[in-house]
């Protein structure tokens, strides 16, 4: 399998600046191990990739045979020494052709095959490992260059693990099979060929090290404004209401001119390479040719002896210079390997412990934070937490207030673990939440986001996502209970209806109300809401607060607000600033205390506000 070699921790953003001269030179050091890679993929298809060996194997003994036939037909036929053998060699010409056309063909599925099967099985693992990692790797790579990573590199890819291999084994092949026939033939001649063929191949694998380095720089450039269009295209609207349209469009073709410039480099070297590669095994072929018919006109050899000779020779050149193109291609494939290598090389600093802590069973719902304090991995020196302390207890209903920044979302993203805090201890259920199994301490968790998360999928499918095992009639009760019932029959298709991505085709506050259908379907102990009705007019977060005063019934509930009317009502309010938590209390007794909350408060509920 494609697995990561290194242990590195998974922050390091991709590198996507244009290589320095000496990443040049390291790149045209480095050997083909990577496509090493792929060696796994390709044995989990053993009789498919043996199935292709054979008929590999065939389709060059056809090959090889091809000479002998002529060679006797030429001494034999044409020299009236056994005339009735044409018709005979003809016949045998034929059914070799036949042999090696099937056999081709059959190889040509085969390899094929193997290269489709493997290229969508790393891209399954890549895209797996992908989802394995934490959000600060997200953070400081680029989406756009790593979805050219798991899409035109594992498709450079596919080439060496298809067709690429099986035309460098054939040619191999052939190489050997006709420089030994070559012997067998005329060892005077093939001893001038022998001679010539280091001179041939040397100057090729120098020359493919300089193609491999252009290949890489060509895969980052075209990564690079991929990442470009990526980003753009999906904030078009943004993009658009600040009239930007020609800026970026400007900057996507400088950025498409860079790839043009470094694949046009790529493409001069692979041309000047195919120029010396035929160059020199023609004028080699050339040589031995005049060398060999001088021995014919002295009668030291014949006509059929040399005309074997020349199509082994033809053959042997042919498969040189068939080998420098696919070392073009295998040079691509192996920068390719090399970026997805990287690419697995990221590993996630949150993971699960070697030996989980089992997590009670039913989950209570209990919260704990002991003296924690966070920084963000781009901002380690802000403190995001700083020495923050709290419990909840099951079934309590907690709001979190406090001006943008304060740090409440961070503590959402320490309970379902997103990251680990620096100092200090979060507990779920009285377990450190670094000591239980990822998968079973965020299934205590439904979250209403701020942002909504919507998929282009089906309504059903978003409602559902994260219960697969979902009826259609829990996501209808779960669309009901979050009052989206209603609007969702009214679709052209209902349940069925297809979204646009990120649910475009909804409103705000439609988008917001099949995310929490979707929390009332995970059915968890621990709800998460974070301005769960923000997106929302006055009418619907009416229905929709009732709703989910419904669905927080017998549930710990952590609240994020900034519209203070939205958790008046809460057990406990609890107030951060600047990271820190400073006021803790009912909303009457925050009131009473004058402070932080209570300006808040002022701010929001003095008739003159909204003035």
């Amino acid at each position: 399998m494609l697995q990561p070699v290194s242990s590195e921790p998974a922050v390091a953003p991709i590198n996507r600046q244009e290589p320095r001269q000496e990443d040049a030179e390291k790149s045209r050091r480095i050997s083909l191990k990577p496509l090493g890679r792929i060696r796994p993929y390709l044995l989990r298809y053993k009789g498919m990739l043996a199935a292709a060996l054979v008929f590999l194997v065939l389709a060059a003994g056809a090959m090889l045979a091809l000479p002998l036939a002529l060679r006797r037909m030429i001494d034999l036929g044409f020299s009236g020494v056994e005339p009735e053998l044409v018709d005979v060699y003809f016949g045998t010409l034929f059914a070799v052709g036949a042999v090696l056309a099937l056999t081709s063909a059959a190889r040509y599925y085969c390899v094929n095959w193997l290269g489709e099967r493997v290229v969508a099985d790393i891209r399954s693992d890549v895209f797996a490992h992908l989802t394995s990692l934490s959000p600060a790797f997200f953070e400081v790579s680029h989406s756009g260059e790593v979805m050219s990573r798991l899409t035109a590199d594992t498709t450079q890819v596919k080439a060496a693990a298809g067709t690429a291999v099986s035309q460098a084994m054939r040619n191999v092949l052939l190489v050997v099979g006709s420089v030994v026939m070559m012997i067998v033939t005329s060892p005077k001649l093939s001893l001038a060929v022998l001679i010539a063929i280091p001179l041939i191949v040397l100057p090729l694998v120098a020359y493919g090290r300089s193609v491999r380095a252009r290949s890489r720089h060509a895969q980052d450039t075209l990564a690079e404004a991929s990442a470009y269009a990526s980003e753009s295209l999906g904030q078009v609207k943004v993009l658009q209401a600040f009239t930007n349209e020609r800026a970026a469009t400007s900057r996507f073709r400088r950025a498409m001119d860079r790839a043009f410039e470094a694949a046009n480099d790529r493409a001069k070297a692979r041309a000047g390479l195919t120029a010396i590669a035929m160059f020199l095994v023609f004028a080699s072929v050339v040589g031995v040719l005049w060398y060999g018919a001088q021995d014919v006109l002295s009668g030291s050899m014949t006509g059929g002896t040399l005309g074997q000779f020349v199509l082994y020779a033809v053959f042997a050149a042919a498969a040189v210079g068939g080998l420098s193109d696919v070392w073009g291609e295998v040079a691509q494939a192996a920068g390719a390997a090399e970026r997805l290598g990287e690419l697995l090389e990221a590993q996630s600093d949150i993971q699960s412990p070697p030996h989980p802590t089992p997590m009670p069973v039913p989950g209570r719902g209990e919260i704990s934070f002991a003296d924690v304090t966070f920084a963000y991995p781009l901002r380690p020196d802000d403190a995001a937490l700083d020495d923050v302390s709290f419990s909840v207890e099951p079934g309590e209903r907690v709001a979190l207030v406090g001006p943008s920044g304060a740090g409440k979302t961070t503590i959402f993203a320490l309970l379902l673990r997103f990251y680990d805090p620096t100092s200090g201890i979060v507990r779920v259920d009285d377990v450190p939440v670094d000591m239980a199994e990822l998968e079973e301490l965020r299934s205590r968790f439904a979250m209403v986001p701020q942002e909504t998360a919507l998929f282009a999928d089906s309504v059903a499918a978003n409602i559902a996502y994260g219960s697969d095992d979902a009826t259609p009639a829990q996501i209808e009760a779960a669309a009901k209970a979050a009052f989206a019932h209603d609007f969702i029959v009214k679709l052209p298709d209902g349940y069925d209806t297809q979204l646009g991505e990120g649910g475009i085709t909804l409103s705000g506050g439609q988008r917001q109300r099949i995310a929490i259908a979707r929390a009332v379907l995970r059915d968890a102990p621990i709800l998460l809401l974070d301005e769960a009705t923000s997106a929302l007019d006055t009418t619907n977060e009416t229905l929709v607060q009732k709703a989910l005063d419904k669905v927080m019934d017998g549930r710990t509930t952590l609240v994020i607000a900034h519209r203070l009317s939205t958790v008046v009502n809460a057990d406990r309010i609890l107030v951060f600033d600047e990271g820190r938590l400073v006021e803790e209390g009912t909303h009457q007794q925050l009131i009473a205390k004058s402070g932080l909350y209570s300006r808040l408060a002022a701010l929001q509920f003095a008739p003159d506000a909204a003035e």
